[in-house]
């Protein structure tokens, strides 16, 4: 490994901390003074820690330390969460000041106090103690100790395998265009060999014909914009001296001016700067030349906000078990010419099918076993214990774990501690986004704004990790890219497993997550054992990953578990489990913030003692096939902000008095009660739901919406995402008032499904609903037209630009009319609507359109024409 590892658990709590402390001393006038004190020492702590541990990989006690911090900070957070959770219990009560306590607040504020008057002592010793440690902090000694990875254009050709399709496809990229300037993107993850790539483009025969002029860049951290500008001069042969970044710009441009030049940008991590800016504003541009620009880079990101478009990136894949063979045999049989003693081949292919198709891996590996007696005794104690050996090898150290860890502490901090969340999870295993992102919201790695719901927030992260090539999306939204599943590489994986470890995030034991009294984050398996819980006081996260038993008793070490924040319990089978039992654990979890209990099969109610988890921010209860209803008392929880009781049958209607929860902001399921319901909650209680940003409705043959209620939702002015269920319902008075429905105008989503209406409903059209993005209208057998108001007029047009029409087998519609009527559409997805007209797609079975780039691109000139045109038309008249 390179440099030692940030401690990004500490360093993110520490800022969070800090917000929440800021935000809670204006309620907790108790504890005021001890709140400022704590935030005044976790800032002043803030300054050293970086380079505390930076420090801590050679320096044992002030490992210890900084692990002393960690648990100080944990418990910190734990007190703060406590404070916020009454305060909230408080006011919900309509008594926040709380002037004539009960002996049981009397009990808080004390133990509250005394706790935070120890906290406070033991932070600042923590701060006297790494202070000591650390001494003064100057930028110097900081930049003397970024990762850095050097490159060049040089390169053994004997180690490349041939990708020859790849190879001639970004040549023709670089060879054939015609533009004054254009961008080629290399993106992937560490070790995927993108420089390998760039260095055989860069060395081409017919590529140093077509270019007068090259130059190599390394763009490793640590950079500037001065070195890299004295860099391509002295490439270019011209005078480099001085500092004036002006006059070197100025001598680049000189010195390529008209020449046609390829510049290799190689190993960009970021633009933050503007670095970038600055040197392509100064780069000659000249239609007759052609040049080019490769980027190489582990940042998807990165490459387009350099300019390159998707049509120019290149992904390099990961070898086939043939090209890893024929690499590997390059490297660790060089002395025999790449021939392999046929005894070893075997234990061989093994080793390298480990090495999961990465080059870098594989290289590293046979540059180790070529070192290493060749014989079979030798090379299977190797595979046997392979992990282990490429993580501690001092050749690999240098290496692949290197190149992966670099990309790891080159992440910002908010990003660090969601990426340690994939450790716990098996390899290869298919994680689902939403639980992910929720397990991110409900333990606060992640935290919304004022602006944006911390689900937006989470959603926004993961794909930024994906974008650095971290994770792997399996699957995505066609449309808008938004990510639904995932998972982690191999090898990133066992660089996140290490890293994970070192932070105290969890345990193992060779690779494998266990189980211990010191556990923060656990996935469940077949094999985990609970056992080893026994006195654990600090978990945080437990989640069900490849099991969907828990075998729990009130016996058991986990019943004495009181610390989780996250309990994804989906799939459980509650088979010889004791309900009362498991519900008096679940209550008794007083910072509950997330609960899933996804399809789980028998939980036919939720018991009225789910008051008690007043911190329950995240409550999901989505195809429990038997559940039938939910107690009063779910109206009392002042924190929850998502309830999905989607895909529930049995589930007739949520309780009267969810007006009540001002801070839900996702509600899926909401099943409109028939008038002979009682004690439901109607449609006319979601306008007290001002912060909803998210709403499904799910209507059924006896659903009764009352006139009034047909403009209920348009008061609803943060709603985003709305989706109506019809569930097949005939109820010609349901299809008359659904056709009356006022919607919200600021809705940027919209999904109809199940709609037994001959024509659309009418306020589905550009003027009701200006700001709509994506349409999705699916499940009709009997829906023939869209509305005439759909079409739009002369005073708007749509400005969808995604569109889904699936198993709408009447529906007949034209393509050049919803063309016509969404000039702004860029993504359609067509299934089972046989009765469509020159789609430009498969409308029978499973078809997409997509318009292509130059298509959007010719589209914006003609766009921008005709926005001159007529602007020119409007000057005239108005003289």
């Amino acid at each position: 490994m390179g440099d030692p590892i940030t401690s990004a658990v500490a360093e993110l709590i520490v800022k969070d901390l800090s917000k929440q402390v800021n935000i809670h001393s204006q309620y907790a006038i108790l504890f005021e003074s001890k709140f400022e004190e704590m935030k005044r020492e976790l800032n002043l702590i803030r300054s050293y820690l970086t380079e505390a541990t930076r420090m801590k990989r050679n320096d044992k006690s002030l490992k210890s330390t900084l692990y002393k911090l960690d648990e100080l900070i944990y418990e910190a957070d734990n007190v703060i969460k406590d404070c916020q959770i009454r305060e909230d219990y408080l006011r919900m009560k309509g008594n926040p000041s709380c002037l004539f306590p009960s002996p049981r607040e009397i009990f808080f504020r004390y133990n509250t106090g005394k706790k935070l008057t120890e906290l406070n002592k033991g932070i600042v010793t923590m701060h006297q103690i790494l202070r000591a440690f650390v001494g003064p902090i100057t930028e110097q000694s900081r930049s003397d100790h970024i990762s850095s990875r050097w490159t060049s254009h040089v390169f053994d050709q004997t180690l490349i395998v041939e990708s020859s399709e790849d190879t001639r496809k970004i040549k023709e990229w670089i060879l054939s265009h015609s533009e004054s300037l254009h961008l080629v993107g290399i993106v992937g993850m560490g070790g995927l060999g993108k420089t390998t790539i760039a260095q055989k483009i860069y060395n081409d025969r017919l590529v140093n014909v077509r270019f007068q002029k090259k130059v190599w860049v390394s763009v490793s951290p640590p950079y500037d914009d001065l070195s890299i500008m004295k860099g391509i001069l002295k490439q270019l042969n011209a005078d480099d001296s001085g500092t004036d970044k002006r006059d070197l710009l100025n001598r680049i441009r000189v010195a390529l001016s008209h020449k046609s030049y390829l510049i290799v940008m190689d190993d960009v991590w970021s633009i933050e700067d503007g670095w970038w800016y600055r040197i392509s504003r100064g780069l000659p541009k000249f239609i007759e030349h052609n040049s080019c620009i490769i980027i190489t880079s582990r940042n998807e990101d990165v490459v387009k906000r350099m300019g390159a478009t998707e049509s120019r990136i290149h992904r390099p894949r990961l070898l086939d078990d043939e090209e890893s063979w024929s690499l590997f045999c390059k490297v660790a049989f060089l002395s025999t010419k790449g021939k392999c003693n046929t005894e070893l081949e075997e234990v061989g292919r093994e080793i390298v099918r480990k090495c999961h198709g990465l080059p870098l891996a594989i290289k590293t590996t046979g540059g180790m076993l070529s070192s290493k007696p060749q014989s079979l005794g030798e090379w299977t104690r190797i595979c046997e214990n392979f992990r282990e050996k490429l993580v501690s090898d001092c050749v690999s150290n240098i290496s692949v774990m290197a190149s992966l860890q670099l990309s790891y502490d080159e992440l910002p901090s908010h990003l660090k501690q969601c990426i340690l969340s994939f450790s716990i999870y098996p390899g290869d295993h298919e994680i689902e986004a939403e639980h992910l992102v929720r397990w991110w919201v409900g333990e606060g790695l992640v935290r919304g704004d004022d602006t944006e719901t911390a689900t937006y927030v989470a959603f926004n992260y993961l794909s930024e990790l994906v974008s650095r090539c971290l994770v792997e999306a399996v699957q995505r939204s066609n449309f808008d890219g938004r990510v639904y599943s995932c998972k982690m590489p191999d090898m990133v994986r066992d660089m996140t497993i290490r890293v994970a470890e070192d932070e105290m995030f969890c345990n193992f034991d060779r690779g494998r997550l266990i189980a211990t009294v010191n556990s923060r984050h656990l996935g469940v398996t077949k094999e985990t054992t609970f056992q080893s819980l026994a006195g654990n006081s600090k978990l945080r996260a437990l989640l069900l990953t490849t099991t969907n038993s828990t075998g729990f008793n009130r016996k058991i070490a986990l019943a004495e578990i009181k610390t989780l924040r996250v309990l994804d319990l989906s799939c459980v089978k509650l088979d010889n489990i004791w309900l009362l039992d498991l519900w008096q654990w679940i209550t008794s979890l007083m910072q509950l913030a997330y609960l899933n209990l996804r399809d789980v099969a028998n939980l036919e109610e939720i018991p009225g003692s789910v008051r008690k988890l007043r911190g329950l921010q995240i409550l999901v209860l989505r195809e429990c096939k038997e559940l039938k209803r939910l107690p009063t008392s779910i109206t009392t929880l002042p924190r929850l902000s998502i309830l999905d009781v989607r895909g529930c049958p049995s589930f007739s209607c949520l309780p009267q008095g969810l007006s009540g929860l001002s801070n839900l902001k996702e509600l899926c399921g909401f099943k409109i009660p028939s008038s002979a319901t009682t004690e439901a909650c109607r449609l006319s209680e979601v306008v007290a739901l001002n912060q909803l940003r998210v709403l499904q409705l799910d209507i059924t043959e006896e659903s009764k919406i009352e006139e009034k209620e047909l403009a209920v939702l348009k008061q609803l002015q943060l709603l985003r995402v709305l989706s109506i269920n019809v569930g097949d319902s005939e109820n010609k008075d349901i299809i008359r008032k659904l056709d009356n429905l006022s919607p919200p105008k600021h809705i940027e989503e919209l999904y109809l499904k199940h709609f037994l209406g001959e024509t659309a409903p009418a306020w589905i059209n550009p003027i009701s609903v200006p700001q709509l993005q994506y349409l999705c209208i699916e499940d009709s057998r009997v829906l023939s037209h869209m509305s005439e108001n759909f079409w739009g007029d002369n005073e708007g047009n749509w400005k969808v630009e995604g569109l889904c029409l699936k198993f709408l087998p009447r529906l007949s519609e034209t393509w050049e009319t919803f063309q016509s009527a969404m000039p702004a559409l860029k993504y359609l997805e067509v299934s089972h609507c046989n009765s469509l007209k020159n789609f430009p797609c498969n409308v029978e079975c499973l078809g997409y359109w997509r318009m292509t780039e130059e298509e959007q691109e010719n589209k914006e000139e003609q766009d921008v024409i005709s926005c001159h045109e007529g602007n020119e038309g409007e000057f005239d008249y108005i003289h």
